[in-house]
């Protein structure tokens, strides 16, 4: 049985990548290609709705399938926790299922897992992300997630030392680790995570060379997933073992 998929956002950079993939698995097919100004009714018929469009967008998109009944790839950056804690009661109520994906690359995924078995050895931790300029929220999905982890596995030791954060030079905090965002031409995506304690610091830097190859992998893993899901999902990590003490764990 062929599952069909409508595309929200399917026009842009990332949309173009997930069509690309569904378009090349088999179990699954396009229904819909829709932009982020698409008439929302226009998901109808779909048996899974991806949502890579903008954040402005992002939740009426969900509330939309969710109320048709449809199981939910969430691509769109900027679902923090405390957004993601609004959706679930929605999803399980409805019986769904509602996949969410701040980096589809592998290799971001093992940088965070990475970071977050070492953060508890290290009173402090920042995290730079690198995104080229069109990017329109800050900070990334990415670094949201990463530094939510890094905080889940400081649960025993408390948060990071991070003084000065009054000052906004200091970045943004979440979830304790400051932040700091860059918009430049010439990068596609870059993030590092630099851990520091006396007399040493450790840095973990992954970079997104060719989105394509980086995440195609990630789409295909989350796209099963998301067909058969129950309830909320949250990371690419979710979805298979990495095995690392202190690592990434789902939601």
């Amino acid at each position: 049985m062929t599952t069909r998929v409508a595309i929200v956002g399917g026009t842009g950079k990332l949309g173009a990548i997930i069509r690309a993939v569904v378009d090349d698995t088999d179990g699954f097919a396009t229904s819909a290609v829709l932009t982020s100004r698409s008439a929302v009714d226009d998901i109808d018929g779909a048996d899974l709705v991806i949502d890579a469009s903008v954040p402005a967008v992002s939740m009426d998109v969900i509330r939309a399938a969710i109320d048709r009944g449809q199981n939910l790839l969430v691509g769109t950056s900027g679902w923090s926790q405390e957004r993601i804690a609004l959706v679930r009661p929605l999803v399980e109520a409805a019986g769904t299922g509602a996949v969410f994906i701040p980096n589809f690359s592998l290799g971001s995924v093992l940088g965070t897992a990475l970071a977050a078995a070492a953060a508890p050895f290290f009173p402090s931790a920042e995290i730079v992300e690198a995104h080229r300029e069109t990017k329109i929220d800050s900070p990334s999905g990415t670094a949201v997630r990463t530094a939510e982890q890094l905080a889940a596995a400081r649960a025993s030791t408390g948060p990071v030392e991070a003084p000065y954060t009054d000052q906004r030079a200091r970045g943004q905090q979440v979830a304790s680790v400051p932040v700091h965002s860059l918009r430049r031409p010439g990068v596609i995506a870059r993030q590092e995570v630099i851990l520091a304690g006396p007399g040493e610091s450790l840095s973990i830097v992954h970079d997104t060379v060719d989105p394509v190859l980086a995440y195609a992998p990630g789409i295909r893993i989350a796209l099963s997933a998301a067909r058969d899901a129950t309830g909320v999902v949250v990371g690419l990590d979710s979805l298979f073992d990495i095995g690392l003490r202190g690592g990434a764990t789902g939601a």
